[in-house]
C-alpha cells in the first residue's frame, strides 16, 4: 500500500468519526454528541443521550423538549436486583467543574408518544433548558438501535 493511499484511508476514517461526533456550547456548559437510538414502527417511546460538562457555576438541566414526540422527560434508570426501575426526575444536577452523562442504563431522555419511528441517519432538534445557563437547541443524530458511546469525562 502506498503512503498516499494510507493517508487517504486515515483521512476518510477521521472524516467519518467527525461526522458522527458533534458538540454544542451554552455559556460554560459543553453539550457533547446528542443522539437517540433508532426505533421500530409502533414503538411508543425512544431514548436520548448526551454528555454535559460544566466549566462554570453549579447548574441544573430542568427540562427537554422535541417535536418528534408528544412529550420529552428526564429519566433515571437503575437496577434493583433483577428489576429495572425507570423514574422521571425533576432535574439533573450539573455541579461546577463536573461532567454528567446521559447514557443507556442511567440518566437519559425519554421521548414519549413518538409521532413516527426514529430512523438511523435522521436528525432532529432538541431544546435543553438549564436553571442558570438558559436554553439552547441542539441537533440529535439518530443512530442504530444498539448505538452506545463511551463519553469519558471527569466525574
Amino acid at each position: 500500500m502506498t503512503l498516499q493511499r494510507s493517508l487517504t484511508l486515515v483521512a476518510l476514517g477521521l472524516a467519518a468519526a467527525l461526522a458522527q461526533a458533534h458538540s454544542f456550547k451554552l455559556g460554560a456548559i459543553d453539550i457533547g454528541h446528542p443522539y437517540a437510538r433508532a426505533t421500530v414502527a409502533g414503538q411508543p417511546t425512544g431514548g436520548g443521550f448526551l454528555s454535559l460538562k460544566n466549566a462554570g457555576a453549579d447548574d441544573r438541566l430542568l427540562s427537554v423538549s422535541a417535536d418528534v414526540s408528544a412529550s420529552a422527560e428526564l429519566h433515571s434508570m437503575a437496577m434493583d436486583g433483577d428489576v429495572m426501575k425507570m423514574r422521571q426526575v425533576d432535574a439533573i444536577d450539573l455541579p461546577a467543574g463536573k461532567s454528567v452523562e446521559l447514557k443507556p442504563g442511567g440518566l437519559h431522555i425519554m421521548f414519549i408518544g413518538l409521532k413516527a419511528p426514529l430512523k438511523a441517519g435522521d436528525k432532529f432538534p432538541l431544546k435543553l433548558k438549564f436553571e442558570k445557563a438558559g436554553e439552547v437547541t441542539v441537533q440529535v443524530n439518530v443512530e442504530a438501535a444498539g448505538a452506545s458511546h463511551d463519553m469519558k469525562h471527569e466525574k
